[in-house]
């Protein structure tokens, strides 16, 4: 496949992770390696094994800066981080948002839409209203139905309410969908966004993904042995280690990453400041086969779309200053550095640096490659390579420890390459170009 010729670049950005709220916080925990990882007792009190997990600091007075209480009623979490971030994305890029002043009365955006990804959306709906609202109907007269529920309910529990949300606080009138491919969600919806621009479906997209922290969605993979972390419940700060000998399972978490991209043209037409390009991007499947399973990737798979993307980009892999990897602090880790090994066919001496977002954030799903594409463009736009904390001990299967940074590194990133690799044996990548005007 050729690269198509319009070219993409992204104008906002924003962030609703474990370790910040907020872009500028975002940056200032990744720069510092700071953990957004804790122990939470609600999950102790479950008998989860792994008791640690990351959650936004998100509350009802930052939630309620935001948006009305009305308005509040009507979203899940994932709703509200999706919101979030996206509001902060749009306002980054020149769009006045207030959604306190009557948001209903600002005109649709007939050229701009949204792709925005969830893992398993609602699942607090799910619990906490929609199950107590089916026991309550049960106990009541037959004839009664199951009216306590409430109107509200099947909105919060739609896979697609992320983009729903999105999609009516900024009038989008393109395209808003919602994605779901497990761990490459939010990748892929950046994948997503860049082809539908490229085609000319859109001048812009909000791309991204966002996922809630809700114990019924992690409930799943703690019964799944030896896929969470259990092993460091006393020193949560330590309990993702990705590319670490000691890494023992993914840290469960939640959060959002919207990015906006658009075409060059838009950009300067709006007078946008331009954070930087998007080159290419790509999915595939391994399906299934190879080695690969519903956990775990086929390796050919994920070096066929490492592969492409360097392809399409008309990039000679020497030029990669950064890899921002899937690296989930899980068996995985060796095996999808050797692909990046085998994929660009680099000597060790010339590996890039190699980083993984997870090591401070945790695996936050369905928001996992939006917030890992956030971290990304920010590092380019300002210069640095944040630290993979956690991996001082490197995995004696990993050759490339030096290429690992335990520190913040001040550098001037030109390509920076980024892929997500899901349940299901899906993959996705993107590769992002720092901006030159010329």
């Amino acid at each position: 496949m050729s690269p198509f010729p319009k070219r993409v670049v992204v104008t906002g950005i924003g962030a609703v992770a474990p370790n910040g709220l907020g872009l500028a916080e975002y940056r200032r925990a990744l720069q510092a390696g700071k953990s957004g990882i804790a122990r939470h007792e609600d999950l102790a009190a479950l008998n989860f094994a792994c008791q640690i997990g990351g959650k936004p600091p998100v509350g009802p007075d930052e939630a309620e800066a935001l948006l009305s209480g009305p308005d509040l009623a009507k979203l899940n979490e994932a709703m509200v981080y999706a919101t979030m971030a996206a509001v902060e994305a749009a306002r980054m890029s020149g769009v006045a948002v207030d959604l306190k002043k009557g948001y209903n009365d600002t005109p649709v955006d007939w050229t701009t839409g949204a792709i925005i990804g969830c893992g398993i959306g609602g699942m607090d709906t799910l619990c906490d209203e929609l199950s107590p609202a089916l026991a309550a109907a049960g106990a009541q007269d037959p004839g009664m139905g199951v009216r306590p529920m409430g109107t509200d309910i099947v909105p919060k529990i739609m896979e697609s309410s992320v983009s729903v949300a999105v999609g009516k606080f900024l009038g989008l009138g393109g395209q808003t969908t919602t994605n779901s491919s497990a761990c490459n969600t939010g990748t892929e919806a950046v994948f997503e966004a860049f082809k539908h621009i490229q085609l000319g479906f859109s001048e812009s997209m909000y791309a991204g993904g966002a996922e809630g922290t809700h114990p019924g969605t992690w409930s799943g993979f703690d019964a799944m042995r030896d896929v969470l972390c259990s092993r460091f419940n006393e020193r949560p700060e330590k309990g993702s280690q990705p590319m670490g000998a000691g890494a023992c399972g993914f840290v469960p978490a939640g959060g959002a990453g919207v990015l906006r991209l658009e075409t060059l043209e838009s950009a300067r037409r709006r007078g946008a400041a331009i954070l930087c390009e998007v080159v290419a991007a790509y999915a595939n499947s391994g399906g299934q086969r190879d080695g690969g399973t519903m956990t775990f990737p086929n390796p050919d798979g994920v070096m066929r779309c490492i592969r492409q993307v360097i392809q399409d980009g008309r990039l000679d892999p020497k030029r990669i200053s950064l890899i921002n990897g899937h690296l989930t602090s899980t068996g995985a880790d060796p095996r999808e550095v050797g692909s990046w090994i085998k994929a660009l066919e680099l000597p060790i001496e010339k590996f890039p640096l190699i980083q993984s977002t997870k090591s401070m954030i945790g695996h936050t799903l369905g928001a996992a490659g939006a917030l890992e594409c956030v971290a990304v463009v920010d590092q380019i736009v300002h210069g640095y390579v944040h630290p993979s904390i956690n991996s001082e001990d490197v995995h004696p299967q990993i050759p490339v420890g030096d290429s690992i940074p335990h520190q913040m590194v001040k550098k001037e990133l030109e390509y920076v390459i980024k892929a997500s690799f899901g349940f299901g044996d899906v993959n996705g990548c993107v590769l992002f170009k720092r901006w030159e005007e010329k």
